[in-house]
């Protein structure tokens, strides 16, 4: 049984990760899958047999300095995990937004990722 979901933000959240989940499901291309919160990005590199290959996050130092919500930070994950790709030997990925509009930093790290040399 389902729970009931209280919040309309969360159910229209939840709905749209579902629908993301269902267009990518059955790719043998690893994916780049994304959080984001109000103060992190988060970015995980995972197979197709669902093995996390490699992270990367404003938490982790070396990544950014300073503020970490905004879209420059973005931008330093995305080129972070398009380099984790490359040591991975992986050009080719599919891109999971997680259920985030693609839109603001979403955008700016698949941007990111773009032009550090993944293709999706």
């Amino acid at each position: 049984m389902k729970r009931k979901v209280r919040s309309a933000t969360r159910k229209a959240w939840l709905a749209r990760r579902g629908r993301v989940k269902r267009s990518i499901e059955g790719s043998e291309r690893p994916r780049v899958t994304v959080f984001r919160s109000a103060r992190h990005m988060y970015a995980q590199l995972v197979d197709a047999a669902g093995r996390t290959l490699a992270t990367v996050s404003t938490r982790q130092e070396g990544v950014v300095d300073g503020y970490t919500g905004n879209i420059e930070a973005a931008k330093r994950v995305g080129a972070a995990i398009a380099a984790a790709a490359k040591t991975n030997q992986i050009e080719q990925v599919v891109f999971n937004r997680n259920g985030f509009l693609y839109h603001g930093r979403v955008k700016a790290l698949a941007e990111a990722a773009r032009e550090a040399g993944l293709k999706f």
